[in-house]
């Protein structure tokens, strides 16, 4: 019963834990590499999830701290010049100012260390400061303190390139 609840919880979140990939993988065989790694410790942590935070919360948490592990044992490239297709198709249709903009945007993402990474693609998922801060395990001021930071570091990036 608890391997059926497990498989069940995997398939309904499973676009959480792709989009950490992404984050962190260029190439496609180590974003299935980490997908891989992400399932095994999820598992390996299933038995001691108590329903404190929603589940989504629990995904994020382990799927960041494995994909940030993962990214500072293994020394993979992050993330730089990737631009994912409905940007693409947004840009084609806002005219091509509007795609060198997200590319320009998706490399000042990649230039971020890996934990403000982690708060800009959360932040972008519209997820409430409040489970960003349990995600992360930091206080709601200091989440709206580092995403302050990081949007001033990212418009410093993109304004003096």
């Amino acid at each position: 019963m608890q391997e059926n609840d497990f498989i069940r919880t995997i398939e309904l979140h499973r676009g959480i834990i792709f989009k950490v990939c992404k984050m962190y993988c260029p190439q496609e065989d180590d974003c299935q590499d980490l997908y891989q790694d992400i399932v095994a410790q999820l598992w390996k942590a299933w038995g001691g999830f108590r329903g404190d935070a929603k589940i989504s919360t629990w995904i994020y948490r382990i799927a960041l701290n494995t994909a940030i592990s993962g990214f500072r044992k293994q020394k993979r490239n992050p993330l730089t010049n990737s631009v994912d297709t409905q940007d693409v198709e947004l840009a084609q249709e806002d005219g091509r100012k509007k795609k060198e903009d997200l590319e320009m945007l998706h490399l000042a993402i990649g230039m971020l260390s890996e934990v403000e990474k982690a708060m800009v693609m959360l932040y972008l998922e519209d997820v409430s400061y409040e489970e960003i801060s349990s995600i992360m395990g930091i206080t709601q001021n200091n989440v709206r303190v580092k995403m302050l930071r990081i949007r001033e570091k990212l418009k410093n990036i993109m304004t003096n390139p």
